[in-house]
């Protein structure tokens, strides 16, 4: 070994060392970096940072102590920025399309520095929904020395005596259109839901992923739980600066980490945590960059025997501070492997296996945030994957936080979120409808939006013990009632979905995994003889580009 590689430069030399890199030293050298400095590791900082909304705000003083934890243990950090859009600000806009487009350039942009750069570390600071899945995206890309940060959860906030998130604002808009609301009760929920920095506060997306990436390996097991406004989250991320470092001496790498057992173990907290039908895309595309077989059926089988422990909002009654305050997610793991549902050798970026971090788990006494092993909320976790005549390819229903397995029911056909929603907001929807809402898949949207505005005005109007949405977009990690996302394949490449008509009888049945449309063979080769899909809603740039490029739901949405 040179001292090049005994020093840990295993790569960034080619930009820092030698007389032929006096150039490049010289450009570094006026953004600050002295050539002390440029002789160690270089540990790139990407930072997910925005001011556009609470998730990713603080993550500019987050990476501050990141920073300092890096330089601590012998690195040079280098920070640089990538894009975050908010799911929560956008949704039920046309905004909401740039969403998921934004994974795929948050991994690009991720990727494209780290490689520009020739850095021997990278540790990514995530917050909103699409820059966790991204990071992990762009690490098993890479494959060199690094880990994620969570930012970590806003806590609720206080209206009428409880605590609320976000999704008690998006659900009263329904309450409020079905007059059972004043708009200034209406004002005042949007007032105080939201009281700071950090991410949404139920078990939603971006807690679902934080969660998962824990569980997966690429983050330290309960580095994502202290919130994101509590005076700790400081020493969380000065400790994983030094962490980076220790990584890098150690050279372990993401491919280490990403194995079949890692992703089982991801999935497992999904279920147990009641989390995000999300996680079902996101980690089918983290398998997918690292090289790891991973389809459908794997959710089915891991959903099949993890048990739901936590009673987390949306389904539940408790946020991810009261998560973090009765012991976090090293219970749940310490959980999980009490019910044998876990791998506990899967290895993690501290080096310990996941069951070695579990061990260390510290549980809150008297804390009802996570249930014991020998009492769970139910016995097999939430998500489970549908096939059919509406969906041959497969999609996803969430059974948590309801108890509804089976839906028969005439369609109401919207072929886009906006007509859906003006029609509950008119009142044009009755108990019993099957609302189905299509060409918002990854290629026809584009962008696959969440349907969180449609699904909590069918809450807010009182129907969601008795209407069933059914979409090739995707669903918020708020939502909650009989909801199915992903369905594949998706109208705009004429799928089943795209031949629905109003009227047709819609069946789900959750016991023997089906999904169907109940209109003959004969009648359906006539509508599809007839069908044509509807001109692009973009006909250049980034949305134009991805749609043209994006796989199917069922294969994780990527490009």
């Amino acid at each position: 070994m040179d001292d090049t590689n005994r020093r840990g430069k295993w790569q960034s030399g080619a930009i820092t060392d030698g007389p032929q890199r006096a150039g490049a030293r010289s450009m570094l050298r006026a953004a600050g970096f002295d050539r002390d400095a440029l002789a160690k590791p270089i540990v790139g900082v990407a930072n997910t940072w925005t001011e556009i909304g609470p998730c990713n705000l603080h993550l500019r003083e987050l990476a501050a102590f990141v920073k300092e934890g890096v330089r601590d243990a012998g690195g040079t950090p280098m920070e640089f920025n990538t894009v975050s859009i908010s799911d929560g600000i956008t949704m039920g806009s046309s905004g909401m399309r740039a969403s998921l487009i934004s994974r795929e350039v948050i991994a690009d942009s991720i990727e494209l520095v780290a490689r520009g750069n020739l850095f021997d570390a990278l540790i990514v600071l995530v917050g909103c929904d699409k820059t966790i899945p991204a990071a992990a995206m762009a690490l098993a890309r890479l494959d060199i020395p690094s880990l994620i940060l969570y930012g970590g959860s806003i806590a609720p906030g206080e209206f009428e005596g409880r605590n609320v998130t976000i999704q008690d604002v998006y659900e009263a808009i329904g309450t409020h259109a079905a007059g059972r609301m004043t708009s200034a009760a209406l004002c005042a929920l949007e007032d105080r839901a939201c009281p700071a920095a950090g991410a949404c506060g139920g078990q939603f997306t971006a807690n679902t992923m934080a969660t998962a990436v824990e569980f997966l390996g690429l983050a330290e097991l309960g580095s994502g739980d202290v919130p994101a406004t509590d005076a700790r989250k400081h020493d969380v991320a000065r400790r994983a600066g030094g962490l980076v470092m220790q990584i890098l001496r150690d050279g372990r790498t993401p491919s280490s980490i990403i194995t079949r057992p890692a992703l089982e173990n991801a999935i497992a907290s999904v279920a147990a945590t009641g989390g995000s039908t999300n996680a079902v895309l996101h980690l089918v595309a983290i398998a997918r960059e690292a090289g790891v077989p991973l389809d459908l059926e794997a959710f089915d089988q891991v959903n099949a025997r993890v048990p739901v422990l936590a009673d987390l909002k949306p389904g539940g009654r408790f946020v991810a501070t009261d998560l973090h305050a009765a012991g976090g997610t090293r219970l749940v793991a310490k959980r999980l492997i009490e019910t044998g549902s876990l791998h506990a050798d899967a290895l993690t970026v501290t080096g310990r296996t996941i069951g070695q971090e579990a061990a260390s788990a510290t549980e809150t006494p008297g804390q009802l945030v996570v249930r014991p092993a020998k009492s769970p909320l139910k016995p097999s976790g939430g998500l489970v994957i549908l096939r059919g005549t509406l969906a041959p390819d497969g999609c996803v229903v969430k059974l948590s936080g309801h108890d509804r397995r089976s839906f028969t029911g005439p369609a109401r056909v919207f072929d886009s979120e906006e007509e859906a929603f003006a029609a509950v907001q008119g009142g044009r929807i009755s108990q019993g409808d099957a609302v189905v809402i299509r060409y918002e898949g990854p290629r026809g949207g584009p962008g696959m939006r969440e349907m969180f505005a449609v699904t909590a005005a069918i809450v807010g109007a009182g129907l969601g013990d008795s209407v069933a949405l059914i979409t090739d977009g995707r669903f918020s990690g708020a939502t909650r009632g009989l909801m199915v996302g992903h369905v594949a394949p998706e109208a705009a490449t004429g799928g089943p979905i795209a031949l629905l008509r109003d009227g047709d009888l819609v069946s789900l049945d959750a016991a023997t995994r089906a999904l169907d449309m109940k209109v003959d063979a004969t009648e359906l080769a006539v509508r599809r003889a007839a069908w044509t899909p509807p001109p692009a809603r973009y006909e250049t740039g980034v949305m134009a580009k991805y749609a043209r490029l994006v796989s199917s739901a069922a294969h994780g949405a990527v490009t």
